[in-house]
């Protein structure tokens, strides 16, 4: 009797975690396509990646000496890298990445699972690399 307990105890355990890969592995799917949707056609230089230090919120003479010498920095910038940008595509898994990792990570707090980090990082790290190659895919069937 016991030993029927402990199958239908790991039928249920099993069930449970092949539905909820299953439901994860699907959101994070369709995540990652509305994100694709959604980023492909911004294109991202670094040169736009450096913070304007506040600048807008400070009104002295020399801030705005420095916000126009910035902008002539930006013009300049923009016209040389024109053509050395990359596909905002490149951000496509990044949120559903954060969303996954935020509901696996909440589960295995609440669980009290011990090696929180040596337990989560291997999902995360994996789900990242499936994101990745599956937005490569998506981009190369569109080109």
């Amino acid at each position: 009797m016991t030993s029927a307990v402990s199958t239908k105890a790991l039928w249920q355990v099993a069930l449970v975690q092949a539905t909820t890969s299953a439901a994860i592995t699907l959101g994070f799917t369709l995540m990652t396509e509305w994100s694709y949707r959604r980023f492909k056609s911004s294109c991202v230089s670094f040169a736009f990646v450096t913070p304007l230090l506040c600048l807008p919120y400070h009104h002295s003479p020399y801030a705005s000496q420095i916000k126009r010498s910035f902008n002539q920095l930006f013009d300049q910038s923009a016209k040389y890298l024109h053509h050395k940008r990359f596909s905002g595509a490149l951000f496509s898994p990044l949120i559903p990445m954060s969303i996954q990792g935020i509901i696996v990570i909440t589960v295995n707090v609440i669980n009290g699972t011990p090696n929180l980090g040596l337990t989560v990082t291997p999902s995360i790290v994996f789900s990242g690399i499936y994101g990745y190659i599956y937005t490569l895919s998506l981009y190369k069937n569109e080109a």
